[in-house]
């Protein structure tokens, strides 16, 4: 209801503003787009990737479509924004694996712990047949939305503890890890030797800092912007998952455009997506990033070996969770992620 409360006020006073704009714009679409980060396109990826969008859907359909963009969870959660999407309250979002589970379980292919070998492999496999296979499986499976792409969340996650540095599997032994609610994430670092511990982001700086936990999985830029190195002293760059947000419109909104505009949603959906990587690799980069946290946290990044060990052991996990819960569609994707992954890992840049 809270949700609905909030949303009706945003609506009423864009309304009043609406009021006041002249007729050339009477007959504009809104887009209304939603997400869970702060109206800043050089603090995170989601508001880089959404302004992007914005600009160029407003410029290339000269006003035809008006975009609003309604940062930090100002019309609910991000789970909560999935509905209203489906619902036609807002006619788009970007929501994360874990926002996007409960109506759409399948997502959890993507957790396969140590599969990419960088960033780039991300890019290649999201962009490419797996992309659009799981676009079109999420279409079907909600019937109510378009899949415009998978912008990046802010690279991949690293673990922090304030215990001791962990650089092997028996450094994880007894460390309790806040994780999403997300079963994957529970079992990936039960493999590994952890207790996994499920908890809501708003908690966990408080149960870091009380040490009702030990530690929580996250991208580097989380790291810093959640200020978990003032109750956090180790950091150890494991890149076991990557995690991309789902951009999704309203099926009914997208219906509703003439095929012009389909054209320019879509080219502005492709640029939001490469908006939100470059961001997120600046910000890893910058004081924001890596650069900020060392000094303040003891840093340890993974050897080859420690790596393929930590794969060995969660890898198989992960493929029994998907065959056991997400049926044969759910086993197709993941095989057809690790086909492209293996593809995406061995393929170098500017090489014939």
């Amino acid at each position: 209801m809270n949700t609905f409360k909030r949303f009706g006020a945003a609506m009423a006073a864009t309304a009043m503003l609406a009021g006041t704009m002249g007729t050339a714009h009477a007959e504009a679409k809104i887009l209304k787009f939603a997400h869970d980060n702060k109206l800043d396109p050089f603090e995170n990826p989601a508001q880089a990737c959404t302004a992007v969008f914005a600009n160029i859907v407003e410029a290339d359909t000269n006003g035809e479509i008006k975009v609003e963009v309604y940062p930090s969870n100002q019309l609910g959660s991000a789970a909560e924004h999935v509905q209203m999407v489906r619902d036609g309250l807002i006619q788009a979002t970007l929501t994360s694996t874990g926002a996007i589970a409960s109506y759409y379980p399948r997502i959890d292919v993507l957790n396969l712990p140590f599969a990419f070998d960088s960033n780039a492999a991300t890019y290649n496999v999201y962009d490419g047949p797996f992309g659009v296979a799981l676009a079109k499986d999420i279409e079907a499976t909600l019937g109510d939305v378009k899949v415009l792409g998978f912008p990046d969340t802010g690279g991949f996650f690293a673990v922090t503890n304030s215990q001791h540095p962990i650089k092997t599997l028996a450094d994880f032994k007894g460390i309790r890890i806040r994780t999403m609610a997300l079963p994957s994430h529970q079992k990936i670092m039960q493999a590994l030797g952890a207790e996994a511990y499920p908890m809501a982001w708003g908690e966990v700086y408080a149960g870091l800092q009380t040490g009702v936990i030990d530690g929580q999985m996250n991208p580097v830029p989380t790291v810093t912007f959640a200020k978990f190195n003032e109750v956090q002293k180790y950091l150890t760059l494991t890149n076991h998952l990557f995690s991309p947000y789902t951009m999704m419109l309203s099926k009914a909104f997208w219906d509703d455009l003439t095929k012009d505009q389909q054209r320019i949603i879509r080219y502005a959906a492709q640029s939001c997506v490469v908006a939100s990587r470059g961001v997120s690799r600046v910000i890893e980069a910058s004081d924001r990033g890596l650069k900020g946290l060392m000094g303040k946290m003891e840093i340890d990044a993974l050897t080859p070996e420690e790596r393929e060990q930590f794969k060995e052991v969660t890898q198989p996990v992960m493929e029994k969770h998907v065959k056991e819960t997400l049926g044969d569609k759910g086993v197709e994707l993941l095989d057809l992620f690790k086909v492209e992954v293996k593809k995406a890992n061995e393929k170098q840049y500017l090489t014939d």
